[in-house]
């Protein structure tokens, strides 16, 4: 009983048709209340991931965001969307969905009104939830607004035009926008491995900084803006350009151009290494579910908020529209472990299809879906088992994909 009261309260005005619950709650620690990891090195550790991760600020220094004077208003439903999705030959609710993975939220928005949310693991509305590489469509969207105000001149621009210490680097010859494609050609191996280039990467930024972390990659192995190579420290340059052109913290400039503007109800934070200053611009930014909502909603009007243009249209059309990237990085064409589904644009997957959708998406199951045409979003976070969701052979991201697809057919237009 307790347990649902929570569901239910956690739900808010919504009328909660769920109340199930979720998998492996006792190995998540639900017995110990969804502790925090003793240390921010163990909060993939099944017992603390569900903690940790709507508590990575009490873990690790961290710098905060302000939320909006006013608010935008998210409207809920009177009554919650009825939908249904196949996958593997089952049709399923997203009851069902909720019994299958390790879901913390999920919200699905359309035209500012919330049609469903749903939290697992004792989660909350007001808890801040990490976004792991979601984080990385918000430094995109920053560099966005760094071309509206001038202070970035142009994409063209190489990253040593704007931070002196990345001169002679592989990476500070490599232009803007070759980083944001993920195109800069280094020889960089992301695949959460215990010694693979990321965690040698994260290492010396944690010891040293960014810039002796980028220093180290020097080999290139393909022309810039030929491949896509996804490579997280391809999006802390980003941040260290952003910061430079900008004479502000990631942490402020995001605040003033982005969080506020967009009407976000709650702060926000960045995770924020010692050794330098630098906000994790890869992936360690922390929100609650409605905000990340929020944020999905104004991607999903193409950038307008309140009848005000918050993020330039031209220049979200260029982060996420199929037909304006190189062949290379289009959804049939561009090749990512093997596959050909996604395409990539500016820090941002493309989803496949006539239609222009799109996801932010992080490691362990994070996604943020966009559908600009009928104004729809769906938010989702998780604490799957594994940098892809699927060590548990839960299918964790081809189930929410197929999730993504019965909300589509049910709500677009």
């Amino acid at each position: 009983m307790k347990t649902r009261q929570r569901y239910a309260a956690a739900c808010g005005l919504l009328a909660c048709s769920i109340a199930t619950a979720s998998p492996d709650e006792d190995l998540l620690g639900q017995k110990q209340g969804y502790p925090l990891a003793p240390s921010a090195a163990r909060i993939h550790e099944a017992p603390y991931i569900v903690g940790s991760f709507s508590g990575m600020d009490r873990l690790s220094p961290s710098c905060e965001l302000a939320p909006a004077d006013k608010p935008v208003p998210l409207k809920i439903a009177e009554k919650e969307a009825d939908f249904r999705y196949r996958f593997r030959g089952g049709d399923y609710t997203l009851a069902d969905y909720m019994q299958h993975q390790r879901v913390t939220a999920i919200l699905i928005v359309q035209d500012g009104t919330i049609l469903a949310e749903h939290y697992g693991y004792d989660r909350t509305q007001d808890m801040r939830m990490l976004s792991n590489s979601m984080a990385k469509t918000l430094v995109a969207l920053a560099v966005g607004k760094a071309l509206e105000d001038g202070s970035l001149h142009s994409l063209e621009d190489r990253a040593d035009q704007y931070v002196p210490g990345l001169v002679g680097t592989l990476y500070g010859a490599t232009r803007i926008v070759d980083l944001l494609r993920m195109a800069s050609g280094a020889k960089y191996v992301e695949d959460y491995t215990p010694n693979d280039d990321r965690a040698r990467f994260l290492k010396t930024a944690a010891n040293q900084g960014v810039l002796a972390a980028a220093a180290q990659v020097s080999e290139r192995a393909d022309p810039p803006g030929t491949r896509f190579n996804y490579a997280g420290a391809q999006t802390e340059v980003l941040g260290l350009v952003l910061q430079a052109a900008t004479q502000r913290s990631l942490c402020d400039f995001v605040d003033e151009k982005l969080w506020k503007p967009m009407g976000a109800q709650s702060k926000a934070t960045y995770l924020v290494r010692q050794s330098d200053g630098s906000a994790f611009a890869q992936g360690g930014f922390n929100a609650t579910a409605r905000d990340y909502a929020r944020l999905g909603a104004m991607l999903a009007n193409d950038g307008v908020v309140q009848a005000r243009q918050v993020v330039p249209r031209d220049f979200l059309l260029n982060m996420t529209d199929a037909s304006r990237q190189p062949d290379p990085f289009r959804p049939g064409q561009m090749v990512y472990h093997g596959s050909h589904y996604y395409g990539y644009g500016f820090q941002v997957w493309l989803l496949p299809g006539d239609a222009r959708r799109f996801v932010l998406l992080g490691i362990h199951g994070q996604a943020i879906y966009v559908d600009p045409q009928s104004r729809l979003t769906m938010v989702h976070l998780a604490v799957g088992q594994d940098a892809s969701g699927d060590a548990s052979g839960a299918h964790l991201g081809a189930e929410r994909d197929a999730l993504w697809r019965g909300v589509v057919e049910r709500f677009a237009r």
